[in-house]
């Protein structure tokens, strides 16, 4: 991990949340701030380690993974610039249960919870803004097992790949995923083994649905993909 000392230059990526702040609460987050940059597949925190830290995705991306039976990897979140994470286990009062990585070089700015705990409970404003992310992430987790538990492979890949653009955006073409998986991060992210993963995206390829090279994903026909996503 390689840190960064310049919290000055992210601080208008964070209106989101210094805007909440007054005046003085400010100064004392920008203080205690940190800054860091993690390499592409850096752990950023480890399942079963205890939450000290807000963290706030500047640039990059990450994913949050748990493991399973037989230790299986499962990605059950991906985050994206500029998201909050990492501090549900804190407000729950328990030690993460899953793990924080970098899907690519990354950037991000730290508070200490215990910090974010205190404003939490003097500035109502705050307190809302986590809710309303706690919220929209327990809607997101209902829909997506659903998603991976009821829906058949087709399903599955489908619901993902729509799911990494809505995430992440296409780039400049209109077609391409901003984001290059693995073939294990996209079997881990739709719930299925690699060895699925890959045929069923043959099978999408031949299809004309996507079109494949490497790691790089066109999403050729997202209309049909919305379909077989839907009918499951």
């Amino acid at each position: 991990m390689k840190r960064s000392p310049n919290i000055t230059d992210l601080l208008p990526k964070l209106d989101g949340l210094m805007q909440l702040l007054t005046e003085p609460q400010r100064s004392n987050m920008c203080g205690v701030a940190s800054v860091h940059a993690f390499r592409k597949n850096e752990l950023i925190y480890p399942a079963g380690s205890h939450p000290t830290m807000l963290h706030c995705l500047v640039s990059g991306k990450v994913k949050i993974c748990r493991e399973g039976v037989g230790l299986r990897t499962q990605i059950v979140r991906v985050i994206r610039p500029v998201d909050y994470f990492g501090y549900r286990p804190a407000f729950a009062g328990e030690d993460y249960v899953s793990s924080a990585i970098a899907f690519e070089a990354s950037v991000i700015v730290g508070f200490p919870i215990d910090m974010i705990k205190s404003l939490v409970r003097e500035n109502a404003s705050l307190a809302c803004f986590f809710i309303q992310r706690l919220a929209s992430d327990l809607g997101q987790a209902d829909e997506r097992t659903v998603n991976l538990t009821q829906k058949h492979i087709r399903g599955r890949l489908a619901d993902s790949l729509l799911f990494l653009k809505d995430s992440y955006g296409l780039e400049e073409d209109g077609y391409t995923l901003s984001i290059y998986l693995s073939r294990e991060d996209l079997a881990s992210l739709s719930n299925m083994t690699t060895s699925n993963a890959i045929r069923t995206l043959s099978a999408f390829a031949t299809e004309k649905l996507v079109a494949v090279d490497g790691r790089k994903i066109k999403l050729l026909d997202e209309a049909k993909l919305a379909k077989i996503s839907r009918m499951g």
